[in-house]
Parts: structure tokens; C-alpha cells; sequence
């Protein structure tokens, strides 16, 4: 089929002689109605744009040419390429120059691409008879910048409406789009709260688009820490992509719609003596610098920063504490209490007192709390608080009265008192005879606080000899021994600060060995004793009860025997041999136990005349 613009030629050609051929061809391209069979070339600014001559080269091609067409003027031929000579020319265009590039298929190359370059492009191809054109348009496109936030607000307020700042990016092609967001969702504009302002600068020199765009946002109080970011969206070669800035956060001022007292301390409790530091704070942004604190006692506020520090409080400071703005228009209290623990020992320290006197010891709490008390006598924990309505020497020691607070940490308090029962020595004088009868044990036992110094006289001589046992609860014993033989009068004399005292033993010579106790014998050691007295008692009674059980059997016996036939008058003489040793043991048991209760009865009448003798002197 031939086309609109080889009929053209062809009809030029029989009105006109050949020398007009080339005429006939220039006015065939004027001839072409644009839009026919066009294609499209996408290329990236500054990269080489690759023009392929998309008809097929006629065997009869004498040149192929390359143009572009500007709307409304003329084209512009800019390569030239002879199929017959084989030499490649270049127009002279500017913006061209240097930049060509035509090769043997007719394939058209336009290094750096420019902004300039997008335009449309004609291949023509010349035959003899004909002119073949094929166009192919340009489509030029450049990445713009990551956009970026920039001339942004140091603060945004609530109910104002504030320029938060500028998304800008800047050598784009074609023109981008810039949207604002708020954490990841898209902000669209509404009046009065969200407006957004846009504007376009174009480069002379590259011609690239430069695009900024201005938000102004009134923000609330749930915008802090908002993220805010913006993005272009710009199309390239392959479509649409888009580009994001960095996210920002801006400080939202708002005002101050609570006031909070609250005390700072490590511990639950305040104790006298502590320092508190009460706080005051505001729930606004920028927090209030300074406040009224309203103490207890004080008649007016005192105006702080958010700190106020309560040195050494003591037990008055207990009370509401407020603090408010300094406008006075919002406030918070709180209430502290102050623990205190009060003890009161009557009598406290050293008190001296005399045995067989009464004592009344009152130990006297007070508390902000319920306190628990705790008695304790040389570090022995007491279940119950002394009282005394006689004093005994084992009264005597340290008692402590000692309280505490549980819930209030290092909060306890303790007295003592040192108790002293004072008395005037008492003597009592004792003897005893040692078992084997080598030497009589004559003792002075006594009592009396400060402790007694004894000395023993005998026939006007002092004995020094004596041998003492151990202080204990104002009680003592002072041992001398003596040969059995000898009849002499003692003399136990005691004194300490408050009297002298003494007693005197008329020891007589001896002939019966005596049962000897030991020495430094406590009341333990007499139970002992008492009860190894029970024991031989016991035994006593036991071989008795044998010895009976063994007569009846006998019994028995001889009884059986006179029954059997056969018994021989050697076996019965054997067993009255038997029953009579067995009577003669009983006997002998007998005789010992009844020595040992001799023994004892008169040692019984030994002390008893001690006695009387001691209550004598004593009178």
C-alpha cells in the first residue's frame, strides 16, 4: 500500500523534472501526519538514549536520515547516513553536538541525556521512489533526592495551628509528589488543623523539578512522640516508586492539667530525726518550675522549685502536707506521719537495796504505734518483768527494758537498770567427819553482800588454812580441816561494809568414823546424796524379801521330800546347811544397815547440838 507521502512524491515527480527529486523528498516529510505508527523510548537522565531506525532497510537505499519535530515549527535533520558512499554526517545543532551517533543499521545514539532530549524523533529511509519515515518518542526521567524535613518548628502548642516544618526534594523528573504522615497514616488536610502548601521550582540549567511542600498542624496532647515523615512518589523507566524521608519527633507543649505531692524516701516509714524530701510535679510540658508548698505550722506558703526538704523532723510534723501552682489553681496533699518511741525506766542506772526489801520497777512506754517489750536479766531473755517484794541476793544483776517499733525500721529504745541487794553477813557453822576418820571438816557458811572477808581464830590464833568455795547469789562456804583427836574451840568471823559477825564450834575428839560429804556441795549434789541413801535402803529391803522367798521354798521342799520315797537323809542335812548359811547372810546385811543407821543417828545429835549452839550465839 503506498503511503500518503510517496503519493505526494510520486505526484511531484510527473509535474516536475528530476533536479527536484530532492525537493520532492524534503516536502514528503511535511507531508506526514503525526501519531502514525509511533514508538516510545524511556531513558535516564544522563544515560545514553539508544534510537533504533524500527523500518527495513530497501534493498534500493540511497540514505536514511535522522530528525525531530518541535510542535508548530519545522524539524530538525541532525544525522545523515549514504547508503551508496558510506559516510556518516552530523548537522550542525548545539545542543547536538558531540553527541551523536549513527550507526550502520541506522541505529540513532544521543549520549547524557538531557531534559531537552525528550521530544520526538524521526527515522527516514530514501529509496528511488520512495521516502520510509518511522518516529520514536523520548520519555526522559530522573530520580529526584530523598526528601528531607527541614526548617522544623522547636516545639508545637495544643490549640495553636503552627508551621511543623518543610519536605523538600530537590532534581527530580518528571515532577514528584510529596505526601505528609503521622505514624504511618496519611494526613489530609482539614481546616483550621491540617493545612498543606506545595510549590514547584524548576532548574533553567538542568531543568529538573525541585519540590517543596509546607505543613502547618495544630497537635494534641497524644501527639507526643508522634512520628512524622514525608514521601514523593515520582514515576521511572519501570512505573511509580516512592522515596521517604526520615521520621522526626517534635516536643508538644501542653499545659499542666495535674499537680502531684508525693514524699521521696528510701524507706515506708519516717521516724524522728529523718530528713524527708517532699516533690511537687506537674503533668504539663514544659513541667512547672516552681510551686507553694503549704507545711504544717507555717502561716504562709512557701514558694520551691519542685523540691522542699524537712530537716530532723520530729513528732509535730506529723500532718497534711499541699503543695499547688504558683496561681494557686491546681493542688494535691498527702499525709505523713512522723513515728516517735518513748521509753521511761523507774528506777533506772545503779540502784543499791537491802535484802527483804520490796522493789516496785515500772517500765513505761509511749509510742506511735503499739510497742512490744522485751525484759532481759544479764543478756537471759525474761518472760515476764521482774517484781520483787523481797529482794534476794539472785535478784541482783542487770535488767534491761527494751522496746521496738516492727514497722518502723531502727526504731527501738532501751534502759537498764544494775540492781545491787546489799546484806549484813550471816553465819552458820557445821562439821563433818571424814569417812576413813583421818580429819574432821569444820565449815562457815555465808551469806552477805559485798562479799564477806572470813578469818578462822582458834585459841586467839588465826588459822590461815581455810579453803573458800565458790560467790554465787551472795552465798559462800569457809572449810578448815582438823585432826579427829583434837577438842578445840573455833571461831568463823564475817565482815564486809555493813557489820562484822562470828560464831564459835567447841569441836570435840572423835572415836565413831563419820560419813564425809563432799566439798562445795550444791543442792544438786545433796539430792544425790539422798538419793543414794534410798538406794541402800532398797538394797536392804530386797535381800530381806529374797531371804523370805528363799525360807519358803525351803519350805516347799522339805515338804515334797517327806512325800518321795527315796530321799536320803545326806541331802537333807546338805539343805538345812543351805538354809542356815542363807539366814546367816541376812543377818550379816542386817547387822551393816543397821551400823549405817547408827552412824547416821548420831551424826543426827552432832548437828543438833551445832544447832543450838549457833541459835545461842546467835542471840
Amino acid at each position: 500500500m503506498e503511503t500518503p507521502s510517496a503519493a505526494c512524491c510520486r505526484r511531484r515527480r510527473q509535474l516536475q523534472p528530476p533536479s527536484l527529486l530532492f525537493l520532492c523528498l524534503l516536502l514528503s516529510a511535511l507531508c506526514l501526519r503525526p501519531g502514525l505508527g509511533v514508538n516510545t523510548v524511556n531513558t535516564v537522565y544522563g544515560d545514553t538514549i539508544i534510537l533504533p531506525c524500527r523500518i527495513e532497510v530497501p534493498d534500493d537505499l540511497m540514505f536514511g536520515k535522522w530528525k525531530y519535530e518541535i510542535a508548530n515549527k519545522a524539524p530538525v535533520f541532525i544525522a545523515f547516513r549514504s547508503a551508496t558512499k558510506k559516510n556518516v554526517q552530523y548537522d550542525n545543532v548545539p545542543e547536538y553536538k558531540d553527541r551523536l551517533s549513527l550507526s550502520e543499521n541506522y541505529t540513532l545514539s544521543i549520549n547524557n541525556a538531557r531534559i531537552g532530549d525528550e521530544r520526538r524523533f524521526v527515522c527516514m529511509l530514501v529509496t528511488e521512489d520512495n521516502v520510509f519515515e518511522e518516529p520514536t518518542i523520548v520519555k526522559l526521567f530522573k530520580q529526584p533526592s530523598q526528601p528531607e524535613i527541614v526548617n522544623r518548628a522547636k516545639f508545637l502548642e495544643t490549640e495553636q495551628l503552627k508551621t511543623l516544618g518543610e519536605c523538600i526534594t530537590k532534581d527530580g523528573y518528571p515532577e514528584g509528589n510529596i505526601m505528609w504522615y503521622k505514624n504511618g497514616i496519611v494526613l489530609q488536610p482539614v481546616e483550621g488543623t491540617v493545612v498543606i502548601t506545595e510549590r514547584t521550582n524548576v532548574d533553567k540549567a538542568s531543568e529538573l523539578f525541585t519540590v517543596i511542600s509546607s505543613l502547618d498542624y495544630m497537635p494534641t496532647k497524644e501527639d507526643t512522640n508522634a512520628q512524622f515523615i514525608c514521601t514523593v512518589t515520582y514515576f521511572g523507566p519501570t512505573g511509580q516508586e516512592t522515596i521517604r524521608s526520615e521520621s522526626v519527633v517534635f516536643d508538644i507543649h501542653y499545659p499542666t492539667e495535674k499537680v502531684k505531692i508525693q514524699v521521696l524516701s528510701q524507706k515506708n516509714t519516717i521516724k524522728e530525726g529523718d530528713n524527708v524530701t517532699l516533690e511537687c510535679s506537674g503533668n504539663g510540658n514544659p513541667p512547672p518550675q516552681e510551686f507553694l508548698f503549704y507545711i504544717p505550722g507555717e502561716p504562709e506558703p512557701i514558694r520551691s522549685p519542685s523540691l522542699y526538704v524537712l530537716a530532723d523532723v520530729r513528732r509535730n510534723a506529723t500532718g497534711e502536707y499541699r503543695c499547688s501552682l504558683t496561681d494557686e489553681s491546681l493542688t494535691d496533699s498527702t499525709i505523713i506521719t512522723v513515728h516517735y518511741l518513748d521509753l521511761s525506766l523507774t528506777p533506772s542506772g545503779e540502784v543499791t537495796k537491802r535484802i527483804g526489801e520490796a522493789l516496785l520497777v515500772t517500765c513505761t512506754i509511749s509510742s506511735s504505734r503499739n510497742a512490744t517489750v522485751f525484759w532481759s536479766k544479764d543478756n537471759t531473755r525474761m518472760r515476764t518483768s521482774p517484781s520483787f517484794s523481797s529482794l534476794q541476793y539472785q535478784d541482783a544483776g542487770n535488767y534491761i527494758c527494751e522496746t521496738t517499733l516492727q514497722e518502723v525500721e531502727g526504731l527501738k529504745k532501751r534502759q537498764t537498770l544494775t540492781l545491787i541487794v546489799e546484806g549484813k553477813p550471816q553465819i552458820k557453822m557445821s562439821k563433818k567427819t571424814s569417812t576413813d576418820g583421818s580429819f574432821k571438816l569444820i565449815s562457815c557458811n555465808v551469806e552477805g553482800f559485798p562479799k564477806p572477808a572470813v578469818q578462822w581464830i582458834s585459841s586467839g590464833s588465826i588459822i590461815n588454812k581455810a579453803k573458800e568455795t565458790r560467790y554465787i547469789n551472795g552465798r559462800f562456804s569457809s572449810r578448815i580441816r582438823i585432826a579427829p583427836e583434837e577438842n578445840v574451840t573455833l571461831t568463823c568471823m564475817a565482815e564486809n561494809t555493813l557489820e562484822r559477825t562470828m560464831t564459835s564450834l567447841n569441836v570435840s575428839a572423835i572415836s565413831i568414823p563419820e560419813y564425809d560429804e563432799p566439798d562445795d556441795r550444791s543442792d544438786d549434789n545433796r539430792g544425790k546424796i539422798n538419793d543414794q541413801t534410798k538406794l541402800i535402803v532398797g538394797i536392804v529391803v530386797g535381800l530381806l524379801l529374797a531371804a523370805l522367798v528363799a525360807g519358803v521354798v525351803y519350805w516347799l521342799y522339805m515338804k515334797k521330800s517327806k512325800d518321795v520315797n527315796g530321799e536320803s537323809e545326806k541331802e537333807a542335812a546338805q539343805n538345812s546347811q543351805t538354809l542356815l548359811r542363807a539366814k546367816g547372810e541376812v543377818h550379816g546385811v542386817h547387822r551393816a544397815a543397821s551400823k549405817h543407821v547408827d552412824k547416821d543417828l548420831g551424826n543426827i545429835e552432832e548437828n543438833k547440838k551445832l544447832e543450838e549452839n549457833n541459835h545461842k550465839l546467835e542471840a
